[in-house]
């Protein structure tokens, strides 16, 4: 398996769907553009302006039981056309100089690593992370959707949702929450507070206590 992580990455699903009532806010950046110059944007993710005020909306509660949490209930990678699934979907938008071969896979490329800074030049060195891991979700919220919902939000590239880093980063995550793991760069704090936050704020998902003060601290780093 390619990337094989414990909160990011999966098996292949069949077909991707956004969710029914989110919108996608002001796109910004993220690392690589698939050919090499410049940035691609990484969709919907929302200025700390906003994210301030999303994280202030957002519900707090204790999280809910991991009864009956299976990752098969997220279904992933999702077919998007022309062979490519969701993964490779994100490697092609994440990377820069990424060639496919003809199934889609991204055979060279390179890769910047949001969280750690690493460079990564073969897409075995990398993983999809979910942002908001599916077992995060799960215990916040997503215990109650139907399996499109969850389908739709492990394979969402219309939110900032999945972002290309390294293996070791992402698998040191796991299913963890701010408060329990942040970026080991901490350049990446406010991008990455404003990620989470932005995806619990469109998936309608609790917070808890500690989690709302450590995304408070990580949006303090945010030069505006």
């Amino acid at each position: 398996m390619i990337g094989v992580v414990l909160s990011g990455c999966g098996k292949k699903g069949s077909t991707s769907q956004s969710p029914s009532s989110a919108a996608p806010s002001s796109t910004v950046t993220s690392p690589g553009d698939g050919k090499g110059g410049g940035s691609a944007p990484w969709p919907g993710l929302t200025s700390a302006a906003e994210a301030r005020k999303q994280l202030v909306a957002l519900t707090e509660a204790k999280p809910r039981s991991m009864s009956g949490y299976s990752r098969a209930k997220f279904p992933h990678w999702a077919q998007q056309g022309g062979k490519c699934d969701t993964r490779e979907t994100v490697l092609a938008r994440d990377g820069k100089n990424v060639k496919k071969d003809d199934q889609c896979r991204a055979v060279s490329g390179t890769w910047h690593s949001l969280y750690d800074g690493k460079t990564a030049t073969k897409a075995s060195e990398v993983d999809i992370d979910h942002i908001v891991p599916l077992a995060n979700a799960w215990r916040s919220g997503a215990d109650q959707w139907d399996n499109d919902r969850r389908k739709a939000f492990a394979n969402d590239l219309t939110h900032p949702q999945l972002l290309t880093v390294s293996a070791g980063s992402n698998r040191s995550k796991g299913d963890q929450s701010p408060d329990q793991w942040q970026p080991p760069d901490h350049a990446a704090w406010c991008v990455y507070g404003r990620a989470w936050i932005s995806v619990k704020s469109t998936y309608k998902l609790t917070v808890t206590g500690e989690e709302r003060g450590m995304l408070t601290k990580m949006l303090d780093t945010c030069s505006s």
